[in-house]
């Protein structure tokens, strides 16, 4: 039974603290000025966040790198790429991207 008071209590002190770090952020964020060069940083943060995401699932297959030059989802990355550099619009990005990966599945099966 103690495990599981542990556990537990584990649990909620891990999502405590990563409460605390998220709103501490948001929270000053509103109330602190911060210098420029930190404002012209933090835009890049939802880029590189999104990028991470991302390329694991159109380079990596089966926990190995395999930039094939069938892989669907290669080509249907490189199509969203070319649409966000275009367009700059989150939007037609995601249509772009998806709609070329459910072709290309569609197509070369």
């Amino acid at each position: 039974m103690t495990d599981a008071y542990w556990i537990w209590g584990l649990l909620l002190a891990v999502g405590l603290g990563t409460f605390l770090i998220r709103f501490s952020f948001i929270y000053l964020f509103g109330r602190v000025n911060f210098p420029p060069a930190v404002m012209h940083m933090l835009q890049y943060i939802p880029p590189a966040v999104l990028s991470a995401l991302v390329w694991p699932a159109l380079v990596l297959s089966k926990g190995q790198i395999a930039v094939d030059p069938g892989s669907h989802r290669l080509w249907a990355g490189l199509v969203a790429s070319f649409v966000a550099w275009r367009t700059r619009s989150i939007l037609l990005t995601l249509v772009a991207g998806m709609s070329a990966l459910w072709i290309f599945q569609w197509l070369w099966g």
